[in-house]
């Protein structure tokens, strides 16, 4: 950039303390002094970088532009000098050796059957930090089991004497170095629409560029509490053809993830909060809340107006939890919601997406006389999908789509890109089995009547247990004693 201002590294070197702290982050100079308090993270992690350049850190778990549009301007120092910056050797711990290991272990993906395969795969060989982000869910975790096991309260009415010989089959850088890109080549190739999400580690950008010609993409949409700036996101997302905007409306305040905070808080040095007073800061959401202190609390139905406003995009309002709002959304002219509770990170105790679509199908056919699936309103639902059937029970109970979320995270952590493409060839090779098996010879066969959701909102009904899923679900693990570290 022209007039940008040259800092050489030594100059950089000289701010390496908790009174004046610099960092450099890809070839820029920042100074976070009066940061480091309020960093989520802790001021340790960024102390330990002070004076040199933090980039490798900062990668995996911050959008690319997480520093430019959240510090303020003025702390924006300048470029520093080519090849002058002091970098930080990386060494390998024995912990790190030990994981490396088991990723040479891998199976191959050939005797990876089913999603969950790819979770169990994924706990092994991915970074703790990593997977606490990943698997971790709000308070007791509740909700995030139940939104899987919901799927199982809902049962096959099998048709027969159905010709299904042609069977029609659709489906509507923490954990690696590629990412979302991973997401956005495999989704291509497969014919699968990619959500991006606003806080992604790839940059927006860089994920519009590898999409193929005509690919279909959507934007999961933070809003934030400068309104320029949420407004710049849209109509640059709107220019490079986005599709539909997904505008999270379940997210006015992160929910208590305990596994990523028990992870921060065993990163966190005791001698440091000690010394520096910094007890006092909040970082109970853990790496959650490192990325997402933008988000806008304040958000409200009046927005919709406004977004309208800027955007030709769809609307669609995600995380509704209750048919009055779903209403209200369609009142309001909006395209579409998602019926979802974030995944089981928010609120604890909330109903399953699928639970819900089944009270927003019933209310809005009720008192607006409409029939789903519906193209002028659609009804997507997420959380707690593993199998084909999940989404053909979804289907038949009238939602347009589905999202999966972790499953491909876990896919991509293991074995990357070719690990997505297995996964979506796996739900594939399922959709087609199972449409057979339910007397259907496309997607348009999947209706009501071929599922019995008479139990579904029973909570506490018997179940058949998912020895899979529960195999790999990890119990949040109570507070312990420190180990006392023996002195030489």
């Amino acid at each position: 950039m022209p007039g940008e201002v040259k800092i050489s590294g030594k100059e950089v070197a000289k701010h390496n303390s908790r009174e004046s702290c610099w960092i450099i982050v890809h070839d820029k100079v920042y100074d976070v002094t009066d940061f480091l308090d309020e960093h989520p993270g802790g001021s340790k992690i960024i102390l330990k970088y002070a004076g040199k350049d933090a980039t490798q850190e900062y990668d995996p778990i911050h959008p690319p532009d997480a520093i430019t549009t959240h510090l303020p301007r003025e702390k924006h120092l300048g470029k520093v000098e080519p090849d002058t910056a002091e970098k930080i050797e990386v060494k390998i711990t024995d912990l790190e050796k030990l994981r490396l290991e088991r990723v040479s272990r891998r199976p191959p993906l050939s005797e990876v059957l089913n999603l969950h395969d790819f979770e169990a795969i994924a706990k092994l060989v991915m970074p703790e930090k990593a997977w606490a982000y990943y698997s971790s869910a709000a308070d007791d975790e509740i909700t995030n089991r139940e939104n899987h096991a919901a799927y199982h309260r809902v049962w096959f009415r099998p048709r027969i004497l159905v010709d299904v010989t042609k069977t029609a089959t659709a489906l509507g850088k923490l954990g690696h170095p590629d990412g979302e890109l991973n997401l956005t080549r495999a989704a291509a190739k497969h014919g699968v629409i990619q959500m991006i999400p606003t806080l992604a580690s790839c940059s927006f950008d860089e994920l519009v560029d590898a999409a193929q010609p005509n690919q279909v993409q959507f934007l999961q949409l933070y809003v934030n509490k400068d309104r320029e700036v949420t407004k710049r996101i849209v109509q640059h997302a709107e220019k490079r053809g986005i599709k539909g905007l997904f505008i999270t409306v379940d997210a006015p305040q992160l929910g208590r993830r305990e596994k990523d905070m028990r992870m921060k808080f065993e990163a966190e040095d005791p001698s440091e909060v000690k010394k520096t007073g910094s007890d006092n800061v909040d970082r109970s959401q853990g790496a959650a809340r490192a990325i997402s202190s933008f988000i806008d609390p304040g958000l409200n139905w009046n927005d919709m107006d406004w977004f309208k406003s800027i955007t030709n995009m769809p609307l669609i309002l995600k995380g509704v939890q209750r048919w009055e709002d779903a209403l209200k959304a369609y009142d309001l002219g909006l395209a579409g919601v998602v019926l979802s509770n974030h995944g089981g990170r928010q609120l604890d105790f909330a109903r399953s997406g699928l639970e819900v679509l089944v009270e927003v199908v019933r209310e809005l056919g009720k008192r607006r006389g409409l029939k789903f699936p519906n193209e002028k309103f659609q009804l997507f639902v997420d959380g707690g999908v593993r199998r084909a059937t999940d989404v053909i029970k979804a289907v038949a109970l009238g939602a347009t789509a589905v999202g999966i979320g972790r499953p491909f995270l876990y896919a991509f952590s293991s074995y990357g890109q070719e690990g997505v493409e297995h996964a979506l060839q796996i739900l594939k090779d399922e959709f087609e089995m199972n449409l057979r098996l339910v007397g259907a010879t496309s997607i348009k066969g999947i209706t009501r009547d071929v599922v019995d959701c008479s139990n579904l909102s029973s909570h506490v009904v018997a179940v058949p247990g998912d020895r899979l899923y529960d195999t790999n679900y990890e119990s949040m693990q109570t507070a312990t004693l420190k180990e006392i570290k023996a002195k030489l």
